[in-house]
């Protein structure tokens, strides 16, 4: 064995330890907000109006039973020791299940997919087709449509469901822990208190959106840490000082014995006891910022025990206390000593601080996410830092959560109606990653349909107990995320279903190559310098809106380049393998297809760096189509080489950066191809090995020599007016779409489309933005599109 492996080997290990460990400090910050805050309302809220706390203890006993079986089964054993496992790339989350589905069965809805989308790195599937076993489940899946609806729906609902958690609890965290003032104020103080100073922590909360948690994020998971450390000792003080044998509360007959006792009243109040798990689901969605040993070291050495210990705490203090001046004192600040209430208070509205921050940001990214999938109106994302991935912020999104939880504050002023809006909108998001995590079961790690039944009953069970007491407090505040989550779920449909069907009409309308390589015949019709990028859905043929726009206005750019920006079911595509270069028509014709893809987490590049990247490309593709098609005759470029020149090209442009001062080599040039012809959905590709990019400088980084040996004149030209072209400028021609329905439609029809689609169109985000395209080099075509 050799010994300077075997000493890497252990200083990697002792890293990796390293590392683990600092990621399970930072994801305390990050993950476990929402999570360690909860101990502040979840018996506040049971103890609201449903249930009493008497003489015998009963109560709280079988509540503190509850608690400690809801942490352990659904936290502890269903996401951390099950979910996290399910990762796409390392990402968690709806989407990342929802990504795993469309990768292992053909259920997704996207339109534009291709073949070579499969041959991503990071298209990864747990088995390879050829060895994976047909499933019967996965054939009847792909085999009904309605069922690919159904599941995207089941998505939408869960994403729906986060944003109006991102509403509610913010809201609840802030008002409980601010509430703590009670105990120090008389109750007419404690009305005219409260509220404006939740309202000001949460204005200056989302005011502080726009400049990004990095600059302040070092400080979350200290926060955080005090607090657990600081609920863990104060439930330890309490257990020894109060009741040393509050521990006999685990004991599963305590929650029957409860049940027995309280019955319709008991029933409801788990509306309140569920709330113990706010935040388990940000420990799955949150996976791709850290790692999953990091967050299983983190939650079950830490945030596990501290919260069992709060909990306990809690209820060994109000076993032994049962005579309150006011109900609302049911709670965790009566349980503090008064020596460190104080210090307690203001640790607590931190740390509600950091548990807010926590899922105002996944709101953030679950939006950005959506609109990636082609799920949400198109919105401003502007990303905070350079150096932390994910760190984003949507200024419209962001005032409308203020709003939103203002309006929460003010009118509901109680913990229970809070409790109850958050509890509905918490175990809807759990429904649906329990449905999901069942399909993934079967379809993806390919387990016995048993073994995903079984998942789906004892988890769904337990849920479907929660979800209905949440359900039943309908007119006491869970009203509010089944209201928002309708409004969302509208949006969000009508946005997805009309543009699957613009992308069937353009489908439909498009023009032929013949007829693209016929204009230049015609008499009248310029090239003019410069490159025209026109902006499509389509990954072939010729998209109406540049016939539209050449009809109108007979003259297009010397450098035609199609470019279709696209989305995959992938977290992230690296960026060698970003790019698909194809040509258009001969070379002479200086037509190309570009098609940039981009994973539901990436982030989409500036327009100088992608237009500087789209040139190096072109350069790149241009000679490594003259080398292959005219390698096997080994001699220059005539006509029979272009007597292919429907079929269509692509290939990974950015691993060959280096050989733009043209190197000869290409060595890093797969054996593996893919061949159809223009008008198919998939197009030729020749995969390269990846390697790291360098950095990007703004100008056109390739050399065209005078002479060079082995490379055809033809090429040298082509390459000289690609960098003209460049010099002369770069237009952008987007569509700009109306839409309107067919005569003979139906109302709700005409009211989705016709109405609620086009007020969307006009009040959100142009294209141009989500495309970062400069104003001053935009060229909008009218396309009106009737569906």
């Amino acid at each position: 064995m050799d010994p300077e492996f075997g000493v890497g080997t252990a200083s990697r290990k002792r890293a990796s330890w390293r590392t683990t460990l600092l990621l399970a400090y930072q994801s305390l910050g990050v993950v476990y907000g929402d999570l360690s805050i909860s101990p502040l309302y979840v018996y506040k809220s049971t103890f609201a109006e449903d249930i009493t706390h008497s003489e015998t203890n009963e109560e709280i006993y079988g509540a503190l039973s509850f608690v400690f079986w809801t942490l352990t089964l659904i936290p502890l054993i269903k996401y951390v020791t099950i979910v996290l496992r399910a990762d796409d790339n390392g990402e968690g989350g709806t989407f990342a299940l929802y990504s795993l589905i469309c990768r292992h069965a053909n259920v997704s809805l996207l339109p534009n997919r291709q073949v070579a989308d499969e041959e991503l790195s990071t298209y990864k599937l747990e088995y390879p087709p050829e060895v994976a076993q047909r499933s019967r489940v996965k054939e009847w899946m792909e085999k009904h449509k309605k069922l690919h609806t159904a599941l995207l729906v089941m998505v939408m609902i869960g994403t729906c469901m986060v944003i109006g958690d991102g509403v509610l609890t913010p809201a609840i965290s802030v008002f409980s822990a601010v509430s703590g003032l009670e105990l120090s104020l008389s109750k007419d103080q404690h009305e005219y208190a409260v509220i404006p100073i939740t309202c000001a922590i949460l204005v200056f909360l989302f005011a502080l959106q726009h400049y990004g948690t990095h600059r302040v994020g070092f400080l979350f998971a200290p926060i955080v840490l005090s607090w657990l450390l600081c609920m863990s000792a104060i439930g330890l003080y309490n257990i020894i000082h109060w009741n040393p044998h509050v521990y006999q509360a685990l004991n599963p007959s305590y929650m029957i014995t409860f049940l027995k006792k309280t019955r319709k009243s008991g029933w409801m109040s788990l509306g309140g006891i569920l709330l113990c798990m706010t935040g388990s689901e940000a420990m799955f969605a949150d996976l791709g910022h850290f790692s999953y040993s990091a967050i299983q070291l983190a939650f079950t050495s830490l945030v596990y025990p501290s919260l069992i210990l709060g909990y306990m705490g809690q209820a060994a203090y109000l076993s032994k206390h049962h005579n309150f001046d006011a109900s609302y004192q049911i709670g965790f600040y009566i349980a503090v000593p008064e020596s460190v209430r104080w210090p307690v208070l203001v640790l607590a509205i931190l740390a509600s601080v950091v548990g807010s921050q926590a899922i105002i940001s996944g709101t953030f990214s679950i939006i950005n996410q959506s609109q990636s999938l082609s799920c949400f109106p198109r919105v401003k994302v502007v990303h905070t830092s350079d150096k932390i991935h994910g760190q984003i912020y949507i200024p419209e999104v962001n005032w409308m959560l203020m709003i939103l939880c203002i309006a929460v504050t003010v009118g509901f002023r109680n913990t229970k109606h809070m409790g109850n809006a958050s509890g509905l909108a918490v175990i809807t998001v759990m429904l649906v990653t329990t449905c999901l995590m069942s399909v993934v079961i079967m379809l993806c790690w390919h387990r016995s349909p048993l073994l995903a039944l079984a998942f789906f009953l004892f988890f769904g069970s337990i849920e479907a107990l929660y979800f209905s007491a949440s359900l039943i407090k309908f007119l006491e505040g869970a009203w509010v995320p089944i209201l928002l989550s309708l409004i969302l779920l509208a949006v969000m449909f009508v946005w997805h279903h009309v543009t699957i069907k613009k992308y069937e009409y353009d489908m439909h309308n498009k023009v032929t190559l013949e007829w693209l390589l016929a204009l230049g015949d015609k008499l009248g019709m310029v090239r003019v310098p410069g490159i025209g990028l026109v902006y499509t859905d389509l990954t072939s043929g010729v998209p109406a809106n540049f016939s539209r726009f050449v009809t109108n206005l007979p003259a297009f750019h010397r450098v035609l380049v199609f470019v279709c920006v696209k989305s995959v079911p992938v977290p992230h595509v690296l960026p060698a393998e970003r790019y698909l270069v194809g040509r258009v028509g001969p070379p002479g014709h200086c037509s190309y297809r570009c098609i940039v893809r981009y994973g539901y987490r990436d982030v989409h590049q500036d327009v100088d760096s992608f237009e500087t990247e789209l040139v190096e490309s072109l350069a790149t593709f241009i000679k490594l189509d003259a080398l292959f098609r005219c390698s096997d005759a080994g001699e220059p470029r005539d006509s029979s080489c272009y007597e292919r020149e429907n079929a269509l090209t692509v290939i990974g442009s950015n691993p060959l950066r280096r050989h733009l001062g043209y190197d000869d080599s290409h060595d890093g040039v797969s054996s593996s191809a893919y061949e159809t012809r223009a008008d198919a959905d998939s197009v030729n590709g020749i995969e390269l090995a990846a390697a790291p990019a360098p950095a990007i400088k703004k100008q056109v980084r390739f050399a065209v020599e005078s002479r060079s040996p082995g490379v055809d004149e033809r090429v040298l030209e082509e390459l000289r007016e690609l960098c003209e072209a460049r010099e002369a400028g770069t237009a952008f021609i987007l569509g700009h779409s109306h839409v309107q329905t067919k005569p003979g439609s139906s109302v709700l029809k005409k009211l989705a489309v016709g109405v609620g689609y086009n007020f969307l169109r006009r009040n959100c985000r142009g294209p141009d933005v989500a495309l970062r395209v400069p104003p001053a080099s935009l060229l909008e075509v009218g396309m009106v599109y009737v569906l």
